[in-house]
């Protein structure tokens, strides 16, 4: 894969995505509980004119809707995971969930619709450190490194 743009803070972060997926009707964001679950509802959120569906780990049977309320976007009922669009959240490529690539496949294989597009949203570089991105398909990774500091008085 090739680096075709760079952008710096959050909001571009969500605006990439917004982009990447403004032809899709559907997304299924795929992840884990915690880590993963806040950014697919932050993600689901700039797209709320889309259907949005959230899946733990490789527990098909999990997917939920990710419904906008008052409060913003919130986990709903159970839903139908197939979609035009997967996003593989990059918690799932953390050593200590113990998620291996070819599990995932075999969700991504059930959930994504033919034609579909497989992205990956994660941050510090997850999906090349562990190579993922050489083990999914991925038509695109949108990539964000987070920076900080502490102050005190």
């Amino acid at each position: 894969m090739k680096k075709i743009s760079e952008f710096t803070g959050i909001t571009e972060n969500l605006l990439a995505f917004r982009e990447e997926v403004k032809d899709a009707e559907k997304i299924t964001f795929i992840g884990m509980p915690g880590v993963c679950s806040p950014f697919a509802l932050l993600f689901a959120y700039v797209v709320k004119e889309k259907e949005s569906v959230f899946i733990t780990g490789t527990d098909i049977k999990s997917a939920r809707k990710l419904e906008l309320t008052d409060q913003g976007m919130e986990f709903g009922e159970s839903a139908n995971p197939n979609a035009d669009v997967v996003a593989i959240l990059g918690g799932l490529a953390m050593p200590k969930t113990n998620i291996k690539p070819d599990e995932v496949n075999k969700v991504i294989k059930n959930v994504l619709k033919k034609d579909g597009k497989l992205i990956g949203l994660c941050y510090m570089d997850i999906f090349r450190e562990y190579d993922w991105d050489q083990k999914l398909n991925f038509d695109c990774i949108i990539n964000g490194t987070l920076n900080g500091f502490i102050l005190r008085k």
